[in-house]
């Protein structure tokens, strides 16, 4: 099997060769864009022969204005594949599959609702202070900020549906609000479900594989429940979020889950190289060999060796 092959055989649950594999992190701003981006991509790739290809996107919706009450989200205006950092965005992936191997399999990373709303203020609030101020908004007023998710959503189906076209596998989505702190479940079900689901089919008519990632911790992993249809993979905070491997496989039954090691702690991190390759063995052993991706919690850290991520990668195999 080649990579892409055995990435397919273990979403549709069959008999693979060995255990894909798929990790992934954020490049230093300064080799996260243009050339110095496509490189970076390409050497992670190279270097840690991993059988899935994520292309990171950190080009995000921008600042359109001070937003401090409900009714400033509609300075949200309409996102359109044709917003120049859309085009940055999809000049970056075609880059990149212009010269990554061709047995790879590709995703390219699409941004849940929650997330794409917070980039564009994050900067001048702080992350924090914004997840609390959707909350509150939505208590007050959640007219004005559905209308701008909404208008968010738009684009957000349109970058998913082109990452096809340009002949990406799938797509690999971050979701956010989840996690039990902020939204309560019926806030979830109304203001975050919706948006995402709807991203989520969009690139499902174009044919992708959607990668599902829940990301935060202190999730209620019940609300993504519904999301299971749309989903091909799931991946979430195992250990951050106390939700195991063996559960996700019995909450997303018949989905093949991805993840099994810590991104940001533990043995991959700062363990021996004995002791990773150990941790990779058992992790494969109780959880079975189909249905399987190794991968992480969430993003590894941006300054890890390559080292680290190859042993976890042959210990797979």
């Amino acid at each position: 099997m080649n990579k892409r092959e055995r990435v397919i055989a273990a979403i549709k649950g069959e008999p693979v060769d060995q255990i894909p594999s798929g990790f992934y992190l954020h490049f230093p701003k300064e080799k996260a864009f243009g050339e110095e981006g496509v490189q970076s991509h390409l050497d992670f790739f190279r270097r840690t022969d991993t059988d899935i290809l994520k292309i990171m996107n950190e080009n995000l919706v921008p600042d359109m204005g001070e937003i401090r009450k409900p009714e400033d989200w509609k300075k949200i205006r309409t996102i359109s594949i044709h917003d120049d950092f859309m085009q940055a965005q999809i000049e970056l992936v075609k880059r990149i599959l212009d010269r990554c191997d061709q047995t790879a399999f590709t995703l390219g990373t699409v941004h849940g609702i929650v997330a794409s709303a917070i980039h564009p203020i994050e900067a001048r609030y702080g992350y924090e202070n914004v997840r609390e101020m959707f909350c509150s908004h939505i208590r007050e007023n959640k007219a004005p900020l559905l209308d701008a998710f909404q208008r968010i959503t738009d684009g957000m189906c349109q970058l998913a549906q082109k990452y096809m076209e340009l002949g990406l596998d799938g797509i690999y989505f971050a979701s956010l609000g989840g996690e039990k702190h902020y939204f309560t479940d019926e806030e979830f079900e109304e203001c975050v479900a919706p948006f995402d689901q709807m991203i989520l089919k969009a690139a499902k008519e174009k044919n992708s594989y959607n990668f599902l990632h829940m990301c935060k911790d202190n999730l209620n992993m019940q609300r993504y429940a519904g999301y299971k249809s749309l989903a091909d993979v799931v991946n979430w905070g195992v250990y951050e979020t106390h939700f195991s491997l063996e559960e996700g496989r019995r909450l997303f039954d018949g989905v093949t889950v991805m993840g099994g090691l810590a991104n940001r702690s533990g043995v991959l991190v700062d363990g021996t190289e004995e002791e990773l390759t150990q941790a990779v063995k058992s992790i494969i052993s109780s959880f079975g060999r189909t249905g399987f991706i190794l991968g992480a919690d969430c993003t590894l850290p941006t300054e890890i060796p390559y080292e680290r991520i190859l042993t976890a990668v042959n210990a797979a195999k």
